[in-house]
């Protein structure tokens, strides 16, 4: 444990939070060394937005009191936090990154958000986003776009860059995200941090428009596998109103995490046989982990599920949810939404019952195809993000390797292949490019195994350090 007069915005969530909880330090003085790093870095890197400062400082001086006046705390006391850009924070504004909701302000917390204030963070302000979460850049027409805190000239990624980028800076301890296509997943890679996308139904949602769709999920972003467990302790956990939710108690999921990878058997895959295209410096470093593996005592094969079906039922699905959730919106505002989003809505006018339908089987036949493929193997590798941080002035990348990307979401197939599994998957920074961009490694485990998946995680973080 880092001792008090040693404690910075860099030390563990864990170290902070039991500091605060111990009146080391006071929730006043954390969010001052956390106000300071945010006046340095933040100008530059654009990932907190929305910061109000009078409110984040009253809300330390009631954390303050309430450890004062000897009331129960919950486990993130005294954190402070900046929720993602498109969960509704009641009382706070909330643009999902579109000028059309440049002055929204929510009435009320949705699930997600809910719990976290509840475990006694302090909000400081929001994240940044790409407009509606759409697409793995953090730029938008409210704020502007989130750089790399590694190198600002690079992407953050997205959807969750905001999140990943002040997290990596230290401007925050903790992060929340959501991962669709891989939002959660891509932005941790990109600026060296831990994201999980958990297990279908892990993290509820609500209020939702569709119980029974959930290709998007919040999930937690930290800069260690412990710290992630913390906030996924937090996020998880049944809600009476979400009956696709996991049962598992949120308190399951908490630190310590430790595991093993001796005596794993690990499916390494750098483009799950051909069906992506990774830049030449990604796949190198996704290759060299499996000399890693095997120094710590797992078992590795070259082998990957086969998800044929999982394409067409990705693609589907999105533009079916896009057209269900703005369809209206784009209606009424035509010039209001940026090309690709309003395109990929677009898409979802034509599509028919048969077509939603076949996208369903198409995941029903994955969820099976990956529950075969896990009896024979404990885990699957391969990158998170097919290419390493791309310059910050493009939306996407346009070609990989001299292969054009025909749309702005060919390059995310690594993840997005994966969200249709319904399997839960993390990021860990793994490796550098030759440049120094931070370059990830996805561990997919089998649904239901988000525990299994973090220990592992862990593990791997251990012999990394």
């Amino acid at each position: 444990m880092t001792s008090p007069t040693e404690l910075t915005v860099d030390s563990t969530a864990r170290e902070q939070v039991a500091a605060v909880r111990a009146k080391e330090i006071s929730a006043r003085e954390l969010l001052d060394l956390h106000l300071a790093r945010i006046a340095e870095r933040n100008p530059e890197l654009n990932a907190i937005v929305s910061l109000d400062e009078e409110r984040a400082r009253a809300g330390a001086a009631s954390a303050d009191e309430a450890l004062a006046t000897g009331e129960e705390v919950g486990p993130l006391h005294g954190l402070p936090f900046a929720f993602k850009d498109t969960h509704d924070v009641a009382g706070w504004r909330t643009t999902y990154g579109s000028p059309l909701f440049a002055d929204h302000v929510p009435d009320t917390d949705e699930l997600l958000v809910e719990r976290v204030r509840g475990a006694g963070v302090v909000v400081i302000g929001r994240t940044n986003v790409p407009e509606f979460a759409a697409g793995s850049h953090t730029y938008n027409l409210v704020f502007g776009t989130t750089l790399n805190p590694v190198d600002p000239t690079r992407s953050a990624g997205g959807s969750s860059g905001g999140a990943a980028c002040a997290l990596a800076a230290g401007m925050v301890p903790l992060a929340d995200g959501s991962d669709m296509g891989g939002s959660l997943r891509n932005p941790a890679s990109f600026c060296g941090v831990v994201g999980l996308r958990p297990s279908l139904g892990r993290v509820p949602s609500w209020p939702t428009d569709n119980l029974w769709e959930t290709t998007a999920t919040g999930g937690p972003l930290a800069r260690n596998v412990g710290d992630l467990a913390l906030l996924l302790s937090v996020m998880a956990g049944p809600d009476p109103r979400v009956p696709t939710a996991l049962g598992d108690p949120g308190n399951w999921f908490a630190p310590p995490v430790t595991g093993t990878l001796t005596g794993l058997r690990i499916a390494l895959s750098v483009d799950l046989g051909g069906a992506f295209e990774v830049d030449h410096e990604v796949a190198r470093v996704v290759a060299s982990s499996a000399a890693v593996f095997q120094g710590a005592g797992a078992t590795v094969a070259s082998a990957h599920p086969v998800l044929g079906e999982a394409e067409d039922t990705f693609r589907t699905m999105r533009a079916w949810l896009f057209q269900a959730g703005f369809g209206v919106l784009l209606a009424e505002h035509p010039d209001g939404f940026k090309q690709s989003l309003a395109d990929n809505i677009r898409a979802g006018e034509h599509l028919t019952g048969a077509d939603v339908a076949r996208a369903y089987a198409g995941r029903t036949a994955l969820s099976g195809r990956m529950r075969e493929f896990f009896v024979d193997h404990d885990l699957l590798v391969l990158p998170v993000s097919q290419v390493p941080p791309f310059p910050a002035d493009q939306e996407y990348p346009t070609e990989i390797n001299g292969t054009p990307m025909e749309t702005y979401l060919d390059w995310m197939r690594a993840c997005y292949l994966i969200t249709v599994t319904g399997c839960p998957s993390i990021s860990v920074p793994f490796g550098r490019t030759a440049d120094g961009l931070p370059v990830g490694l996805q561990l997919v485990a089998p649904h239901g195994a988000d525990r299994f998946l973090l220990e592992t995680a862990a593990a791997l973080e251990d012999v990394l350090s």
